[in-house]
């Protein structure tokens, strides 16, 4: 017996999928963009079901499913066998949610043509978008994938593939360099074709005005304060379940609920009404 949320009626207008002109709708019309992580088709069809807008295959599995200490050592086959799971149960539910997959470390970096290889891979198992870590040089690897038809989310602030280089997981752009060479990437990956752009842990003010300057790209914030258009946490962290200590932003979802549905539908819910992020725990 199946143990996915059954798929509603075709006629149900609500189910037809998003699509990138659905998202910048969203964020035009000035509605919250509700993410999640998921890495199976069970949680796929309960996060859509819930009304996520988006659901990210994070590379973050190498922690939360894995058990590694970072994201550094997720493989591009690990990804594509996840992010395939996932596309399955969005298309058992006829899902609705627009879907995203992690290029995980060392599956880019070293050429334009080698994302342009791990992208397919991704996009072939089932995702809508890839993501990819970093400013800078990382502008003309989107351009190049945008212009051959993929999609692109960027990633701004804590980069944990690079946390190693970062000095571990800290906050970014708290000095007035920092934050304007942050803006700069950001308006430069907008320009580069990103539709999407997560802003991890960085001051909530900073963030709100990185989301002014953009008028194509919505930023998604995670540990970034309220002001961005949209938020997306990892799904065990809202949860409450964490192999190490819970980061201080984020909120446990399940305290309360009536099961794991009720938690995801709480979360949607605390995104679009705008009760989560609390910024006085963003005051980096």
């Amino acid at each position: 017996m199946s143990t996915l949320p059954a798929a509603p009626a075709p006629a149900d207008g609500a189910r037809k999928p998003l699509t990138l002109p659905g998202l910048a709708a969203l964020r035009a019309a000035g509605e919250k963009i509700a993410m999640l992580t998921a890495y199976d088709a069970t949680f796929a069809a309960a996060a859509d079901a819930a009304g996520a807008d988006c659901l990210l295959v994070g590379d973050s599995l190498g922690m939360v499913c894995q058990g590694e200490s970072s994201t550094v050592g997720v493989t591009l086959e690990a990804m594509r066998y996840h992010t395939a799971c996932v596309a399955q149960g969005l298309r058992r539910r006829n899902g609705r949610a627009w879907l995203v997959g992690d290029l995980p470390f060392g599956s880019y970096q070293a050429s334009r043509e080698q994302a342009l290889q791990s992208a397919t891979v991704l996009m072939q198992a089932g995702a809508q978008m890839v993501k990819l870590e970093g400013g800078g040089w990382t502008a003309d690897t989107v351009r190049f994938l945008v212009e051959r038809g993929i999609p692109v989310c960027g990633h701004l602030g804590l980069t944990p593939q690079t946390v190693s280089a970062l000095g571990g997981y800290r906050v970014q752009g708290r000095g007035d360099a920092e934050a304007d060479l942050l803006r700069r990437q950001a308006r430069e990956l907008q320009d580069a074709g990103c539709a999407l752009l997560v802003l991890e842990m960085v001051p909530a003010a900073l963030a709100r005005t990185v989301t002014a300057d953009l008028d194509r790209c919505a930023t998604i914030g995670i540990g970034a304060g309220s002001g961005t258009a949209g938020q997306v946490l990892v799904l065990h962290d809202l949860l409450g379940l964490h192999l190490g200590r819970l980061p201080r932003f984020v909120r446990d979802f399940s305290a309360g609920q009536a099961g794991i549905p009720a938690a995801l539908r709480a979360y949607v819910a605390a995104v679009k009404d705008g009760s989560f992020p609390d910024d006085t725990l963003h005051a980096w």
